[in-house]
């Protein structure tokens, strides 16, 4: 598909349809330096929006010195301190020269460090830091023989800004600090910012906010609180910007939600009650277990929501094993009791051919119509995947078409035009965080009459999280686990200490001497290929991040180097656990996302049966998969994934009896923040805390579909873990609105800001398709 419609702007610029106009929509280098733009530009930063919403990330005080105890390496910081000395020395190895700086807050030092080919290339350094001097230091964190440092930081002193802060009458302003990068400053960000702002009045900016609700919260107005945020006289000012920013995040997004919602309950849905004697009641009869109190409470309130005319639409989450699909599958046949057809959308092939896999087994004899044998209730399930064979899919095709199907399980070929499901009365939507909205909705759009929704998720999702992602939802919890699971156990594995992977291997060779199967993730398939090779790793933060050493270095034993971040990968590791000795003897297979469908089958196939009782992946298997015989997981580089993923991923061992264990294996320095993240995750099992501090220590993310779009997040300053009370005031208000003038024609620059949201969302979504 080619690349959706584009405007250009007065300026020439190309822009997206109801991207932001006027000034706001101009690029930055209008107003800066092509040097500056450049860099902005390496920050997402590329009109005068970006650059306005580009918020402080916390203020300073020029008598108030940073604390440099809290510095953790990998971290890009600024901060203010005081010069304690600066000392130039030849370089002993090699020539050249050394300017050795070092910084205290008073109680604790961090060194700057500048290399020169000669002594005279530093001295400008050395004179600009004078002891006593304060100012702003700006750099990654590193370490040196074990004291941290800064490396040709980028650094000015109080003396440096005093002219023009005394001209200004600044000097007791707070000094806002911006997220900053190796090629561009705080400081300078803050000059590109003061001369937009310069030439911004109110007609620039769409008021977003409606008066009655600025009034009631009080909240500034949009351009004075861009300057309190920006350019503050008071710690007041920020704060109170800030509060007016947060309500603006939320209600914007909320009145999407409000609408999304609004449009899909106006059309009615064809009424699904339940049927005695049914499919359904033969189903729940040949169950082998008895559902849990969760299972039965929620399978009440979907009954209920689908024996009406108001479309459902709720979101079912649970924690991995809770038992959603068994949930779903008895609403997907109440559908079909009342003469409806039900489709099931899943993000990956292997997880389709899963959920295909689970309802047959399931349903036995009740999905074998038109075959010998069927059940007197019987329906049929096909499958419909992008890599089917024609005839293949002209069959499921078929089936789904004329109705002799009443499930459809399928992924992304689902939302194809030549799709037909006449009598679709559900759509069940799996890892919705693996989808965007406007996916969502062209299934439902394949139904004569608006089909009810259930999405599921078992990625725990806190209250306020919901309220903003699945905002036109409503939401039911499953907690409560199937009796007889064994559990988990989870330990994290320094990469730097050989007798830990060493016994990491012998730990494997006990669990498949015991009849065990072992998974070995991995973040990549190919150590040399491109971006695509990475399958589904958390989008995490490059402080985040930080892993050192190569698999070989990992596996093998020794130490890493921070000059190799090679992440682990299929292709690599493979070969090397083929040629450990404390394998020897063990077949290991892989399965990744290049491989084709039935190579990957004949993988699981082999794995479940213990053919290749190791299987070295990718993510592939982290949902879905369900091997009751799987007891270890093992995660190499774990401190590239999100605490949610890791929880996903170990959700795939001690699903039988026989208890589980999960080794996190990672490069990350016993003291950085990556560490402490990998350390949580081992020390809970509880899903829900997990994606809780996943929040708390990760970006919320786009709620309104970046993690699918690729854009950056539409959230800046609002905290869905910490500001539920705006979440809720912001929802309420904008469901009111909405039902009162659901074109929000009473405000126009609420209904400017929703379309750039939306848009803007739309565009990405086409460009991905």
């Amino acid at each position: 598909m080619g690349e959706p419609a584009r405007a250009v702007s007065p300026d020439g610029r190309a822009s997206l349809p109801g991207g932001p106009r006027g000034m706001l929509g101009q690029s930055v280098d209008r107003h800066v330096g092509a040097r500056t733009a450049k860099a902005l530009g390496k920050l997402g930063i590329r009109t005068v929006a970006d650059l306005l919403r580009h918020y402080p990330r916390r203020y300073a005080s020029r008598g108030r010195l940073s604390t440099l105890r809290e510095l953790r390496l990998g971290e890009h910081v600024t901060v203010i301190a005081q010069v304690a000395s600066a000392d130039i020395r030849p370089m002993r190895a090699k020539r050249g020269a050394i300017l050795t700086a070092t910084i205290t807050d008073g109680t604790d030092r961090l060194t700057l460090t500048f290399f020169g080919k000669h002594r005279g290339s530093l001295e400008y350094h050395q004179r600009r830091l004078r002891t006593g001097a304060t100012g702003m230091f700006t750099g990654t964190v590193g370490a040196y023989r074990g004291s941290r440092q800064l490396t040709h930081p980028n650094y000015e002193t109080f003396d440096d800004l005093d002219d023009e802060h005394e001209a200004l009458g600044r000097a007791e302003w707070p000094i806002p600090i911006y997220p900053a990068s190796q090629a561009i400053s705080s400081w300078t960000i803050q000059r590109a910012i003061a001369v937009v702002l310069e030439h911004l009045d109110a007609a620039d900016l769409p008021e977003a906010l409606p008066a009655d609700y600025r009034r009631a919260h009080g909240l500034p107005d949009a351009l004075t609180a861009l300057r309190w945020i920006h350019e503050p006289h008071g710690d007041e000012d920020w704060k109170r910007a800030q509060k007016r920013f947060r309500h603006e995040e939320a209600f914007v997004l909320q009145t999407v939600l409000a609408q999304r919602r609004a449009a899909a309950l106006a059309s009615p849905a064809v009424a699904r009650p339940p049927r005695s004697d049914g499919i359904r009641d033969a189903f729940d009869a040949r169950l082998p277990f008895e559902l849990t109190a969760g299972q039965q409470e929620v399978g009440r309130v979907v009954e209920e929501e689908l024996a009406g005319t108001v479309p459902m639409m709720r979101l079912l989450q649970g924690e991995v094993g809770s038992g959603k699909t068994v949930v779903a599958l008895r609403a997907m046949l109440q559908v079909i009791d009342a003469g409806g057809q039900a489709a099931l959308l899943a993000p990956t092939e292997v997880l389709a051919q899963q959920h295909l896999r689970t309802v047959l087994d399931l349903l036995g004899p009740l999905a074998e119509a038109g075959m010998l044998g069927a059940a007197d209730q019987a329906t049929r399930a096909v499958l419909l995947t992008g890599s089917m064979s024609a005839g293949a899919r002209r069959e499921a095709l078929a089936a789904a078409a004329s109705g002799e199907a009443g499930l459809v399980i399928g992924t992304h070929a689902l939302l194809s035009e030549v799709v037909q499901i006449p009598e679709l009365g559900l759509v069940v939507v799996d890892e919705q965080h693996r989808f965007g909205v406007e996916q969502r909705d062209a299934l439902r759009a394949k139904a004569a009459a608006t089909p009810h929704l259930l999405v599921m998720t078992a990625t725990p999702i806190p209250r306020t999280v919901a309220m903003t992602s699945f905002g036109d939802l409503e939401t039911s919890t499953l907690r409560e686990l199937p009796r007889g699971r064994a559990g988990v156990s989870t330990t994290v594995v320094p990469a730097h200490l050989p007798r830990w992977i060493e016994r990491t291997w012998e730990r494997l060779r006990q669990e498949v001497d015991k009849g065990g199967r072992v998974y070995v993730v991995c973040p990549r398939i190919s150590s040399s290929g491109s971006g695509d090779d990475v399958e589904e790793v958390a989008d995490l933060d490059d402080e985040d991040v930080e892993a050192y050493g190569s698999a070989e270095q990992v596996i093998f034993g020794g130490t890493g180097s921070a000059d190799r971040r090679t992440m682990a990968s299929v292709e690599d590791v493979l070969p090397m656990l083929r040629e450990l000795p404390a394998l020897e003897g063990i077949p290991v297979g892989q399965m990744h996302g290049r491989m084709t469908p039935e190579e990957k089958d004949a993988a699981m196939a082999d794995f479940a049966t213990g053919r290749t009782p190791v299987l070295v992946c990718t993510t592939v298997i982290e949902v879905g998969v369900d091997v009751p015989e799987a007891t270890m997981m093992l995660i190499m580089d774990a401190d590239r994934f999100g605490l949610s993923q890791l929880h996903q991923l170990r959700g795939r061992v001690g699903r039988g009896s026989e208890p589980g264990v999960c080794l996190a294996v990672t490069a990350a320095p016993p003291e950085s923040t990556t560490f402490e993240r990998l350390s949580a995750f081992a020390e809970s099992t509880d899903g829900f805390a997990l994606a809780e501090l996943d929040l708390k220590l990760r970006r919320e993310g786009d709620v309104l579909g970046a993690s699918q779009s690729g854009r950056s997040s539409s959230l800046r300053l609002l905290r869905v873990l910490t500001d539920a009370d705006v979440i809720d005031a912001a929802r309420t208000a904008a469901r009111d609105l909405v039902a009162r003038d659901p074109e929000l024609t009473s405000e126009p620059g609420l209904a400017q800001m929703v379309a750039e949201s939306v848009d803007e969302e739309s565009a990405a979504y086409l460009e991905r398709a």
